[in-house]
């Protein structure tokens, strides 16, 4: 039996991060596997000297659009496939898919949609979460062991929420979406933070607004996702908000496999 240890991050801008000292943080944590989302940037904008040197192979997917959204995935362990995209166009134009098949299992960096703004791109949100349940059961169904690490932008109960009763018309804690969430873990996914961890207080996203941070005003938002079959595999699941190089900070999940 092998640990590994999978981190999501959404960086906000990997370039910003690595100002930020995401590069220390990673040669310090040293995960196996790093799920980024929202990277800003473009392959050829990135200096991937230092994930190289500390032994990453390195797998990015870019929005087509310039400064926007986008995916990747480091692994130490090369990969024995690396899917681009989920297959549906709108969503692959934003770059909010890539997907890692290892010998045992397979690791997904997802980035969900917002839906912030309103109007139409909460519609977009509630179209991706349709495709991404349907998606992600039938990927299940030939690759058992998948673990879908992101920023799903949901906050899925009320624990996972600073302030639940004020934010109950907000986007990330719309009933809609908390649904889609609950439906999704009983169609054979585990939310691996709760797995170990049923306590309030727990963020993982901060406002910039307010020294939100600083005071815990937060939303946990971002998951690491494990199909049912790896329940046993299951070590532990932390969140690390001393990481300060985005307004998210990295949530680790420890499997053995």
């Amino acid at each position: 039996m092998t640990k590994k240890t999978i981190v999501t991050y959404n960086v906000n801008g990997i370039r910003a991060s690595m100002k930020h000292g995401l590069g220390e943080w990673l040669q310090a944590t040293n995960p196996d596997v790093v799920c980024l989302q929202e990277i800003k940037a473009t392959e050829d904008q990135i200096d991937k000297a230092l994930f190289e040197f500390l032994g990453y192979h390195c797998y990015w997917y870019s929005a087509q659009k310039k400064g926007y959204s986008g995916v990747a995935i480091l692994s130490k362990e090369k990969p024995k496939h690396v899917e681009h995209g989920c297959g549906e166009e709108a969503f692959d134009n934003e770059g909010r898919v890539i997907r890692a098949d290892f010998e045992n299992f397979s690791v997904i960096s997802a980035y969900f949609p917002s839906g912030t703004t309103g109007g139409p791109r909460q519609d977009f949100k509630y179209t991706f979460l349709d495709y991404m349940y349907d998606y992600l059961n039938d990927l299940k169904k030939t690759i058992p062991n998948l673990i879908v690490s992101g920023d799903y932008n949901i906050c899925h109960t009320a624990i996972d929420i600073h302030n639940p009763v004020s934010n109950k018309n907000s986007s990330g804690f719309l009933p809609e979406e908390r649904a889609w969430v609950t439906k999704f873990l009983e169609s054979g996914f585990i939310d691996s933070f709760r797995f170990f961890n049923e306590e309030p207080h727990h963020y993982s996203w901060w406002s910039y607004r307010a020294n939100a941070r600083a005071n815990n005003k937060g939303w946990r938002i971002d998951y690491n996702m494990v199909s049912k079959e790896m329940e046993s595999k299951l070590k532990r699941s932390v969140i690390l908000p001393e990481a300060k190089h985005s307004d998210h900070c990295p949530v680790l999940l420890e499997i053995e496999i």
